[in-house]
């Protein structure tokens, strides 16, 4: 057999990673959208809503992370669809980054400083508090088994 036709581009077979993190992307930030017209901040607030899309994200990361590492042995798509794309295009660190800086714009540089600490922080937790309990969960559940 030729060798031309035995090697692979490294990339021809990331296409479907490519395909799945751009649909889950898109659900993601279609989901984040959705939630500032909801709950749309004001000129010069406190940027509420962004704050808790990026936490709830976080936490679900650390669920995902714990479910399809210790649970069960997830398709190789999964993690780049609900991970990279629906979670990575959920959460937001670059609307955080303008929010701090209307923020500050508006005059409010406690404000912007409580959300440049107050988020990274949050979203540390909440990685952290979804993978531990996840955990605690599935320790209890497979006691009560």
């Amino acid at each position: 057999m030729n060798e031309r036709h035995c090697r692979v581009a490294p990339w021809q077979g990331q296409w479907p990673v490519i395909g799945v993190v751009a649909a889950g992307g898109g659900i993601g930030a279609a989901a984040r959208y959705g939630a500032v017209l909801l709950w749309p901040t004001g000129d010069g607030a406190f940027p509420w809503t962004i704050l808790a899309v990026n936490v709830v994200g976080c936490a679900l990361m650390g669920v995902l992370m714990v479910m399809v590492t210790e649970v069960w042995p997830a398709h190789r798509l999964v993690r780049p669809f609900l991970g990279t794309g629906v979670l990575g295009g959920f959460t937001t660190f670059s609307t955080y980054a303008v929010d701090i800086q209307r923020l500050i714009d508006a005059g409010h540089p406690a404000a912007a400083m409580a959300t440049l600490a107050g988020t990274v922080l949050a979203a540390l937790a909440a990685v952290w508090g979804g993978v531990t309990g996840t955990r605690a969960l599935l320790a209890l559940r497979r006691r009560t088994v």
